[in-house]
């Protein structure tokens, strides 16, 4: 997949999301192969939370705190939340090309923050 660094990725999802198995699996096809790779699970059950965590409905990915895929002007929300595929479809979890693209975005964006090792 090339990333270059460890990106810190979350799932968010309200209790009982029936897209978050959905997102969990393409997640680990993404990932696989890379052995260091880590998700963390957290089940958001209020709105407060919901804006805390930058959750923009469920289930939501956030790479390196951050979501991918926030549309612009999307508000925190507890409801299920839809993606649209590469042929404008509508799907309860972006599909495992949209997630490695979103990936490599992340590493390449955090490697330009970070100094190159010494």
């Amino acid at each position: 997949m090339g990333l270059r660094r460890q990106i810190g990725l979350t799932v968010l999802a309200v209790p009982g999301c029936p897209n978050a198995p959905l997102l969990e699996k393409r997640l680990a096809e993404v990932l696989a192969g890379r052995p260091g790779a880590t998700v963390q699970r957290r089940v958001i059950t209020e709105v407060a939370e919901a804006a805390r965590w930058g959750m923009r409905g469920s289930p939501t990915l956030l790479a390196d705190g951050h979501d991918p895929f926030a549309a612009p002007g999307a508000t925190p929300a507890l409801a299920c939340r839809l993606y649209p595929d590469e042929d404008g479809r509508l799907d309860g979890a972006p599909t495992v090309q949209a997630l490695r693209r979103a990936l490599e975005q992340a590493g390449a964006q955090g490697n330009r923050r970070r100094p190159p090792a010494r």
